[in-house]
């Protein structure tokens, strides 16, 4: 073999490692030490004073239904205040939380509005949390419909001393307000549901052991005083507040009972723009967790297998396509297999192709259309959303995802 093909021949067995480690390798040590060296939370009935904080921008479509939600959860009505702190919101927002306050019985859980100018999430979240009373505050998006038993199921890991902060368990279902389907519903949706149920169990592994990477905005927990208010806007808060939670000496667990409903994305395009946000937010908050990131033993070595690196796929996928085309190309002995391996490369993105001009039909709903389709969809995201940091774009505001999806059912029901 050539130099040239000895060092392309790295370059795709790297990368290849790279992606199989990100994917799989990782799992697979989480439930190594799962096995090994098992950290069980004590799990106890405990009913601390809570405050829900529930920032929102232009929610008028859900904001009612969302205060109605968190006031009919099963939690003693003295132990319990929510919070929305609106954030510049144009429209009815404002008004509509109004009317719920209004309409809120007497002796019920205190409802509050913060009317705030313009700032992004984190101004509002920041707000929100200096305004609280409880000593667990509870962050939920707008478009979170919670099960009535989350809040009993979210604060009972507080039993433990050791644990800071707990993460909700996020179930993906279709838009009950969708009118038509569109293009790209099948496919993105059907997909983002098998993504996210890898990604919780992935999370379930980490918390057997420690902690969790991060929280996710739909439904999380932690204790007032480990609250850090976020010094950059353009971050992805749940990452910025919950890995601090770790940063401080306590665990962030995983609790698959408490959970919140979001409706599954409708449509290819629209998810790729917002998965650009999300890796420009997410990344810039781990690299604005500054030498945590790295110096936090065995919590740093899962931000960034769980996380950073995972954004980092693209820069893998393509010199190892480019790597593995020219070894197919240059000849020698191995150059036939190499070809073979080419052929199956393109294969798949060019299934990935046909998946994306078939995504909002029935044969596009086929998982060897969808998973290629789905995959290089993320990546794709991915990839845009480092170079859009690399190239100084900066997002301080946010556009929530609409949609609660209707009445939040137990959470015992199935996704």
């Amino acid at each position: 073999m050539s130099r040239l093909a000895a060092a392309l021949a790295a370059v795709f067995a790297a990368c290849l490692a790279g992606c199989v480690y990100l994917y799989f390798g990782y799992p697979a040590l989480l439930l190594a030490l799962r096995r090994r060296r098992p950290r069980p939370v004590a799990r106890g009935p405990i009913r601390p004073w809570v405050t829900v904080v529930v920032p929102a921008h232009d929610e008028e479509v859900v904001i009612g239904e969302k205060v109605r939600n968190a006031l009919g959860l099963d939690y003693p009505p003295d132990r319990l205040e929510v919070i929305v702190v609106s954030d510049g919101s144009t429209d009815r927002t404002d008004e509509l939380v109004r009317v719920e306050i209004a309409a809120a019985p007497a002796g019920g859980p205190r409802v509050r509005l913060l009317s705030l100018p313009r700032g992004g999430k984190a101004a509002a979240l920041d707000a929100g949390a200096a305004a609280a009373s409880g000593e667990v505050l509870v962050l939920t998006d707008a478009n979170s419909a919670l099960a009535s038993d989350a809040l009993v199921r979210l604060v009972e890991p507080f039993a433990d001393p050791e644990v800071g902060g707990v993460c909700g368990n996020k179930r993906l279902r279709a838009g009950a307000r969708r009118r038509a389907p569109t293009r790209g519903a099948d496919a993105v949706e059907r997909e983002e549901g098998l993504y996210w149920r890898y990604d919780q169990w992935v999370k379930s592994l980490e918390s057997s052991v420690g902690s969790v990477f991060a929280a996710d905005g739909g439904l999380w927990a932690l204790r007032r005083e480990l609250y850090v208010p976020m010094a950059d806007p353009a971050q992805a808060d749940d990452i910025a507040l919950s890995a601090r939670v770790v940063l401080q000496g306590r665990r962030l667990v995983f609790e698959p009972g408490a959970v919140a409903w979001e409706e599954a994305p409708e449509e290819g395009r629209q998810e790729l723009a917002r998965k650009v946000r999300v890796t420009n937010h997410s990344v810039r908050a781990l690299l604005g967790l500054g030498n945590g990131l790295w110096t936090s033993g065995f919590y740093s070595f899962q931000l960034l297998s769980h996380k950073l690196f995972r954004h980092l796929v693209p820069f893998l996928l393509v010199p190892m396509l480019a790597a593995n085309l020219a070894l197919a190309a240059v000849g020698g002995p191995a150059a036939p297999c190499f070809r073979l391996v080419a052929l199956g490369h393109l294969g798949f993105y060019g299934l990935a192709g046909a998946g994306w001009l078939l995504r909002g039909r029935p044969a596009g709903r086929r998982r060897w259309l969808s998973v290629p389709y789905y995959f290089t969809l993320v990546n794709t995201a991915a990839l845009l959303g480092v170079l859009s940091i690399l190239g100084g774009r900066r997002l301080a505001a946010w556009t929530p995802r609409a949609g609660l999806g209707g009445a939040a059912p137990t959470s015992e029901e199935g996704s």
